[in-house]
């Protein structure tokens, strides 16, 4: 392999997604906790993944401050998630055991919150992911959510590495490298038949195309 290091998203590459079940079911629970009990599909499935602006049309709604309604919607999501590890519904994929034969470097940065990285790596004992980077529980957070390239930067940084490789199964992951003038690798699995980048704006491309994590260890 040409890379000094590899950096990974997580949710789609290391661990299968978050069911949308799951999810949803956070999002009400971070509703309830502010006296909000009938959400409508739309406000339940926007806070999944707002933009502030989104985010402050909602609690404008509700006469709620953004900051107050994201941080139980973030308590919510890390508690979910880590019931979903725990019970085995959100598990790691059977070819993250292939990374095992990659010298460089490793590490993680996704747009997950850092405690459910942090939950993660302890969880599944990634201790050769290092560093990692998941989103802070913050409005703030939302800001510095790929494809802005403020994690990734400061992973890159930490790691010391001059040609890193990012691996993503996202438009995201693809427009965060290219922002940073690094390669790229877009893994195509189950849940991205038929994914397209140009469906979001995106017309950029990755540096490569896998569709599985064993391919890795071949890129040239």
């Amino acid at each position: 392999m040409q890379y000094d290091a590899v950096v990974f998203d997580n949710d789609g590459v290391l661990t299968t997604p978050t069911s949308y079940e799951a999810l949803r079911r956070a999002m009400s629970q971070a509703f309830e906790r502010h006296g909000v009990t009938d959400p409508t599909d739309d406000e339940l499935n926007t806070l999944i993944s707002p933009t502030v602006d989104e985010l402050e049309a909602i609690t404008d709604r509700y006469e709620l401050e953004p900051s107050t309604l994201w941080e139980a919607r973030e308590r919510a999501a890390i508690d979910v998630q880590y019931e979903e590890i725990r019970a085995g519904r959100k598990t790691l994929y059977d070819d993250v055991t292939a990374l095992e034969s990659i010298s460089r470097p490793m590490g993680i940065v996704s747009n997950n919150q850092h405690e459910t990285i942090e939950n993660i790596v302890d969880h599944f004992e990634l201790e050769a992911f290092d560093p990692y980077y998941g989103r802070e529980p913050t409005v703030k957070g939302i800001e510095r959510k790929k494809p802005t390239p403020y994690y990734l930067d400061r992973a890159i940084d930490e790691m010391g590495c001059s040609n890193p490789l990012y691996v993503g199964d996202s438009w995201v992951d693809v427009a965060v490298a290219e922002a940073l003038e690094i390669d790229s690798a877009f893994i195509r699995r189950s849940h991205r038949e038929g994914y397209s980048f140009a469906e979001f704006g995106y017309h950029g491309d990755p540096t490569h195309e896998i569709t599985s994590l064993r391919e890795l260890s071949e890129l040239q």
